[in-house]
């Protein structure tokens, strides 16, 4: 086990019972000049609009919507001028992880006298983590990204054909979690966020450090959660306690406590970043498309035990022969992820040509320091585009 530091601020407001009552003064504690932020016209729909804005009453509001999926710099570019020119005191993020993720850079760029992506881009002495940040308020409609516990954003540059992952000072100051939020979510974000919740999960269970037990005991409990309660959600979308179990755990699994005493980073999520800022796809989907190529390329001799282990202690497959087990692990997790309907293959979400497959590999690779053990095995250049092909079949697992 790896030496680590953890903390985390945020107020976590979980269940039924919070928004209507505790909002304006979780809100107001911080200012008067709050920037409302959020996506499309779900919110307004479902009626939760009104229900915040009722309860912001005597505050000043302004408003900045549109958010997109896989946020764009032009959003953060708009929320910092309106942030500078209404000397906002606070964000209130109503929607999934990319209102949150755009909200938290938002809240850095008030601070930040330069253009927002440079912002984004900084990892010197003007990143996020070294300037100040306004206070953030959040009400999570979607279970996926675990933004709501964490500082981190990734934010997309459609001009650049990047997409860059920024982390800044603080947490969100206070989380509303209300899983009844969660019921009219569609099947395709449901499953989208219930296997981003997972490849969370796996990019810091497949890890080099040893012997640490606490941390990879309380990740196969999560991965057991989500293998369990995700089909039931898709199965009864007004399900309270699978609405409950997957926003809780897509919460526990980046709050940071999922990483303590680790030694790598991430591989597969710089390998997605860079499909997603090409072509737009689901964040999710593909890495539930990437997540099995992974796993077969990274199984070798050496690495064999960790995924036997992952066979054993999250699927309940039985055997002596950790190589069969993990051959089994690895089979189980994809039938699970197609019993989702996701789609398996890149061509499921449109993606039919290889031409960008070097110039997305080399980005992953320097981005991810894949290839200077960045990941739990090092990848280069032409792993990463030999990933990408395998990608486009599903030869291997039907």
């Amino acid at each position: 086990m790896e030496d680590f530091r953890f903390q985390n601020s945020t107020d976590i407001r979980f269940g039924k019972h919070h928004i209507d009552e505790e909002l304006h003064d979780a809100v107001a504690q911080f200012g008067q000049n709050v920037l409302l932020t959020y996506g499309g016209g779900s919110i307004k729909k479902s009626g939760l609009y009104d229900r915040v804005m009722k309860a912001l009453a005597g505050l000043h509001v302004v408003e900045l919507s549109g958010i997109a999926p896989n946020p764009k710099i032009d959003s953060i570019r708009e929320g910092q001028k309106l942030a500078k020119d209404h000397d906002i005191d606070v964000v209130l993020s109503v929607g999934g992880g990319s209102v949150l993720d755009a909200s938290k850079v938002i809240a850095s760029a008030k601070f930040y006298d330069g253009d927002a992506w440079d912002l984004v881009a900084d990892r010197g002495s003007q990143s996020r983590a070294n300037i100040d940040q306004l206070p953030v308020v959040d009400i999570l409609t979607l279970s996926a990204t675990g933004s709501e516990m964490n500082a981190g954003s990734v934010i997309s540059n459609p001009e650049l054909n990047i997409k860059l992952g920024t982390y800044g000072p603080k947490t969100p100051a206070v989380s509303f979690l209300d899983p009844q939020l969660t019921y009219s979510v569609s099947k395709w974000q449901t499953a989208a966020g219930s296997f981003d919740i997972f490849s969370h999960l796996t990019e810091q269970y497949f890890d080099r450090s040893t012997a640490n037990d606490v941390t990879a005991g309380i990740i196969e409990g999560m991965m057991r959660s989500v293998i369990k309660w995700a089909p039931i959600a898709l199965k009864e979308p007004d399900n309270y306690d699978a609405r409950a179990n997957l926003m809780w755990g897509a919460t526990m699994a980046l709050n940071g406590i999922a990483r303590s005493g680790n030694a790598n980073g991430w591989t597969v999520h710089p390998i997605e970043h860079e499909l997603s800022a090409y072509y737009d796809i689901t964040h999710g989907v593909g890495l539930g498309i990437l997540t099995l190529r992974w796993m077969k390329r990274a199984l070798s001799a050496e690495t064999e035990g960790k995924f036997a282990r992952f066979g054993r202690e999250v699927w309940h497959l039985t055997g002596d022969n950790d190589h069969e087990i993990a051959e089994k692990a690895i089979q189980a997790t994809y039938d699970w992820i197609k019993s989702l309907d996701i789609p398996m293959t890149l061509g499921g979400v449109d993606i039919n040509t290889d031409e960008k497959f070097v110039e997305m590999a080399q980005e992953a690779v320097r981005i991810g320091h894949l290839d200077q053990g960045g990941g739990y095995v090092n990848l280069t250049v032409d792993d990463v585009v030999a990933l990408y092909q395998a990608s486009s079949t599903v030869e291997g697992f039907e």
